[in-house]
Parts: structure tokens; sequence; C-alpha cells
């Protein structure tokens, strides 16, 4: 008795302790998207009068697409809201995208279903100055203002500090931006402005489109869209997405990345930089120094990163560039660029078409899996060994262990026989989910983080734990007591693990992912 009553003790405290940790995360971090309408902050005080901050900006006019520099400085402040609105209307949402100068001091959130639309903090720290860049939208009145709310400290602060107004000049349409290319990456085509956001409209009859989600908006802030249509000798394609660093397409023999013909859209220098390259192995890009891409054009502006070229669909002369009258499976990724446009490894697995296609055969409008089914395969494995069969074995062993003792099954006490075959059911599940990364890849992965540490470690606890139950000591055995909290320890280290691994499988991660872990430990403790 005095057992039983000990562990729920201790995971009453493991639980308590979580909880406790969990809301930690979430203080000053600049998360403020509650005051995207009023820009007050929740601080429980009125803000001041006389601000001592000021906005400064590096041109008065614009043209949609255009990027306008923007400084907030004065004395050390902690926080910081900044948005452009109608000036006009300053109670209109929010407008237009930022791109970040500093990531480190700032970051951007969405308003008024806008991405991008406005710059906060990221920490606390003391800060004097700040910079980024606004991008003006396609649909921009004809006056914007830049509006400010700064935190000396958590009592102190200014609301909607008044920035300079740019305005649109006289003209009835905007002159086309020119796009400077890198000495590195060299072309003789002109590039232009995109007026409008691509459509969808002729998918799957005059274009062949990949999306995702499916048939979503290209229009839309969360909307992957490729599209290519042949016109004669050639393929024109669109290319548009949520980034603010890069997008990118490849073709591909086969669905692993290497040995592919990629094409990239890089936002640089507040523009967009239009490239082809070749993918080897699962190595950064190798940039062409020729680029056999003609009318190319882009746009960069509520969120969305759009560019769109023609190639001619054979390229004997350029090395790596695949005809495009074949088949090949279609890669689509994202990712982020950093100053000078060096692009970073993309944060999502990239899209994957589910079979081989002919861009120029039959139009059709497809999607894609971000998820191969040998990975697919794998968390469903896991999840229902470490959510559903290990939680009714525990469960069937801490409550039904009284209900069960004098029913018997093959010569062994009920509860027993149904708590190990449960358990047993978790080693192999584990087991078959284990292995089916490593076929994926081919080996180890350097580039998945902490899964696969947490995963073989999660594997080795379940067969130590299948070994030492193999061991197990009589009842009444001196070694009993020892025994009972050894297989209580590794099962319960082995349930948190799997557990913290599958939340973040499923994208729960930070404070809400600890709050989530212990509650559910906490249920079945």
């Amino acid at each position: 008795m005095l057992q039983q009553m000990e562990l729920p003790g201790l995971a009453f405290a493991v639980w308590m302790l979580i909880c406790f940790y969990a809301p930690v995360g979430g203080y000053p971090n600049g998360k403020v998207r509650e005051a995207c309408t009023s820009m007050v902050p929740c601080h429980g005080s009125s803000p001041q009068l006389s601000p001592e901050h000021t906005i400064t900006v590096n041109g008065t006019e614009f043209k949609p697409g255009d990027s306008i520099e923007v400084h907030l400085s004065g004395p050390v402040f902690e926080g910081f809201f900044i948005q452009a609105r109608d000036a006009e209307h300053l109670e209109s949402p929010a407008l237009g995208s930022f791109m970040l100068a500093d990531r480190g001091a700032s970051q951007l959130l969405t308003c008024a279903h806008t991405k991008n639309s406005a710059v906060s903090h990221t920490s606390k720290a003391k800060k004097k100055h700040i910079k980024v860049y606004w991008i003006a939208p396609g649909n921009a009145p004809k006056r914007v203002q830049f509006l400010a709310t700064v935190v000396k400290k958590y009592k102190i602060f200014w609301v909607k500090i008044p920035g300079p107004i740019v305005s649109q000049p006289n003209a009835l349409s905007p002159t086309p931006p020119l796009h400077a290319t890198s000495g590195a990456v060299s072309t003789s085509h002109p590039v232009s402005y995109l007026s409008k956001p691509f459509n969808a409209s002729s998918c799957g009859r005059t274009k062949f489109c990949i999306r995702n989600p499916s048939n979503c908006d290209p229009e839309s802030a969360s909307c992957f869209f490729l599209s290519f249509q042949q016109e004669g000798s050639s393929v024109f394609v669109e290319m548009s997405g949520p980034s603010e660093g890069y997008l990118a397409f490849a073709l591909s023999h086969d669905q692993w990345m290497g040995d592919d013909d990629a094409y990239l859209c890089v936002g640089e220098d507040h523009r967009v930089r239009t490239i082809t390259a070749y993918l080897k192995e699962r190595s950064p890009p190798v940039l062409d120094s020729e680029n056999a891409l003609e009318d190319v054009s882009w746009r960069l502006a509520d969120g969305l990163l759009q560019c769109s070229f023609r190639r001619s669909i054979r390229l004997p002369a350029h090395k790596g560039r695949f005809n495009l009258d074949a088949s090949y499976y279609i890669f689509l990724a994202d990712g982020e660029a950093s100053e000078g446009g060096v692009i970073h490894k993309h944060r999502q697995q990239p899209l994957i078409t589910n079979g081989i296609y002919n861009i120029t055969g039959l139009p059709q409008d497809i999607g894609g899996s971000r998820s191969p089914r040998l990975i697919k395969a794998h968390g469903t494995l896991m999840f229902i060994a470490w959510i559903t069969t290990v939680s009714i074995g525990v469960i069937v062993a801490r409550f039904f262990k009284p209900v069960w003792s004098y029913s018997f099954l093959f010569g062994k006490e009920m509860w027993f026989q149904v708590h190990r075959m449960l358990m047993l059911t978790t080693v192999m599940l584990t087991s078959i989910s284990f292995v089916l990364p490593f076929i994926y890849r081919g080996g180890w992965s350097q580039q998945a983080g902490f899964h696969p540490y947490l995963g073989c470690t999660v594997m080795a606890l379940a067969i130590f734990q299948a070994l030492m139950a193999g061991f197990r000591p009589s009842r009444h055995a001196p070694r009993r007591q020892l025994f009972n909290w050894f297989h209580w320890c590794t099962g319960t280290a082995a349930r948190i693990l799997a557990g913290n691994s599958d939340l973040k499988s499923l994208g729960i991660t930070g404070p809400s992912s600890a709050q989530v872990l212990g509650d559910f430990w906490f249920c079945i403790l």
C-alpha cells in the first residue's frame, strides 16, 4: 500500500513541476497579436503622452513593390510594435509587409490576416535602435503612415507614436522597378515587376498546377503554388508562396534529393533574384553562372514571394538542365535567406509529388505530400505504441490489478497477461517503426535535430524494459521492491521521451507541449 501511494505522489509532483514550468515561456517575447488593432500593450496602465522616440524613413515616395527603410530610435527601450496604415484612416488594419534587418532583435507578426504586416521585439533586452524594411503592397492607398508603440519599462510606454507619411506619385500606373543581379549570376534578359498575384483559374485546363494545400488560392497567404504552361517550344513557370527568404522547385528522377534540376526565387536586398541550380546529393545547391531563363518577373508583397519566368523545353547547351518534355517527380520547398541572398536549409519537409509527371503533357491540377509514406507509417506506429497501447497497459497494471486478481488467463492473473500483451505489442510496434526512417533515409540523418536521438533512447529503454521484465523476481523476493522501482522509472522515462517526441512531430512545441504532456501523463500515472 505504501508503494502504491508513493508512485502516484511522485507522479503528481512531476505533473505540478511541468505545469508551473510551462507558463515561463509566456513572458515578453513580442507575440503581441492581441494588440494588432489598438497597438496598446496589456500592461494595466495608461500610456505616456509625450513620446521620446522617433520613426524615420529613407524616402517619401513609393510604388507597389518598393521597399522603404524604417528606423525606430531613441532612449533605451525594451519592447516595440511597428505597423504601416492608411494615413487617411489610421484605425484601418495594418497593410503591406515587413522584412527584418536583425532577426535577433525583431520578428514578424501577422495582423488583420496579412502575413508579416507588423514587427515586434523578440525579448526584453534593452535596445536603442531598430531597422526594418517595409514592402509596399499592390493595393496600397495613396498615403501611408508608420506608427509605433514603444515600451520603456513595463508601466512606461507610448502608443501609436506617429511616424512620417509616404505617398505614391501622381502617375496612374507604377513603373516596374528593375532588378539588380549579383556579380555571381549574370543575365541579359530584362526583369520586371508583377502587378498582381497569380490565379489558378486555368489550372487543369491550360496549366499544369501543383498546390499545397490542395485547391488553395495563390492569393492566399498560406498557399504554395507552382504552375507550368507550354507555349510553343518553351514553358512559362509561375511560383508563389508565403516565404521570407526563398522558394524553389526541382525536377527529379526519384523522390530523393540529389542530381536534380532546380530553380530558385531568392529574396535579396528587397528584390527577388531568379536562379537556376543543380542539386548534388543533400548538399547546398550549385548555382549556375549563366541564367537560361527569360521573361523574368517578380513580386514581394503581402507576405508572399512570387516569381515567373520562361524556359525553353530543351537546353542542350546548358549542362544540368533537364528536358521539360519528360516525366519527373517535382519538389517544392521554401526556406530562409540571409543578407546577400545566401539560402539556408528548408524549414519543413519539401512537398513531393506522389508520382512522376510530364509538365508539358496533359494539364492537371494536383497536390503532393510533405510526408513520404514510410515516414507517415513511422509516425502512425509510434503514436499507436506510445499513446495507445502503452497507456492502456499502464492503466491496466495500476487500476485493474485488484479487480482481476482472481481472474486467470493461461495460468496467470488476467491483469498481468493483458498488461504484458500490450507492453510486448508496444515493443514490437516501436521496433518496426524504428527501422522505417533508416530505410527511407538510407542511413543516419545528420539534419533531423534531436528527434533521432530521442528515438534511439526510447528504443533502448523499451528493449531494456522488456529484458528486465523477463528476469522479474518473485513477488516476495528481497529484490522485488528494487525491481518495481527500476521497472517504473524505466517505463516512465520511456513514456515521457516518446510522448515528447510524438508531440514535436505533431507540431506541438514550446510551453504548450509541456502542458499537454504533463496533463496526459498525470492522467495515466
